[in-house]
């Protein structure tokens, strides 16, 4: 039972994108899915609710936490979920770190530019404090939103390339494509749009299968056991 935290210290990186896309792809595998909200901003819960509100059959459970409480309730509720994937935004907050002492994979986001990957050592320093209550979180660092082409796709995977063993920097990446965008003010996962943005569902599913299948630092986390 794999528990996923999507965050970091930096706003604007699409983790909520990312969680609310991963919650589909993983319930239409037949898994049986906890989202939590952990973010003040509320985006995971805005997404859920107007999903219901047009009537869109959900296979998942969205629930809205804050603070502390996040780590008791992702402990009780963890043995009735197969997966559960936590959205807890782009700040050092009392929520993320209750969620990172209970997760089994950590998914940072960076954006191309400056100022998001300025803040790898912030978020590699977290990792580490962290990690002193819960040695088995391992940390995921991808590419979103990148360009289309250019040098700083490749500039910002070497910085966080070289920050080390705390953080895995996957090999993919997701683009800058209207089609999230799209498809979240339609209550939808990208994969679920009629009209199909081909590359951004496949860069999508690749991520999650990424994330999910353990492979890269770590064995599968399909059969991870309860958190203590």
């Amino acid at each position: 039972m794999p528990i996923v935290v999507v965050g970091g210290v930096k706003g604007g990186s699409g983790k909520s994108t990312l969680a609310t896309n991963f919650a589909v792809l993983r319930s239409a595998e037949g898994r049986k899915v906890l989202l939590v909200d952990a973010d003040d901003q509320r985006s995971a819960s805005d997404w859920a609710e107007h999903r219901e509100c047009l009537g869109i059959e959900t296979k998942w459970t969205t629930i809205s936490l804050l603070g502390s409480s996040v780590r008791a309730q992702i402990l009780r509720l963890a043995e009735d979920y197969d997966d559960i994937i936590c959205d807890v935004g782009g700040r050092d907050t009392i929520s993320q770190r209750a969620a990172l002492t209970v997760a089994d994979i950590f998914l940072t986001p960076f954006q191309p530019k400056s100022y998001d990957v300025w803040t790898i050592g912030k978020v590699a320093a977290l990792i580490a404090e962290v990690k002193t209550v819960n040695p088995k979180l391992v940390a995921y660092a991808v590419l979103n939103r990148s360009d289309a082409q250019g040098a700083d796709n490749e500039g910002a995977e070497d910085i966080i390339q070289k920050n080390g063993e705390e953080i895995i920097c996957l090999p993919f990446r997701v683009g800058q494509r209207k089609a999230f965008s799209n498809a979240a003010s339609e209550g939808l996962g990208v994969s679920e749009m009629k009209v199909q943005d081909k590359k951004a569902t496949m860069e999508i599913r690749q991520l999650c299968e990424a994330v999910f299948s353990g492979k890269y630092g770590i064995k599968s986390i399909d059969d991870t056991k309860k958190p203590e």
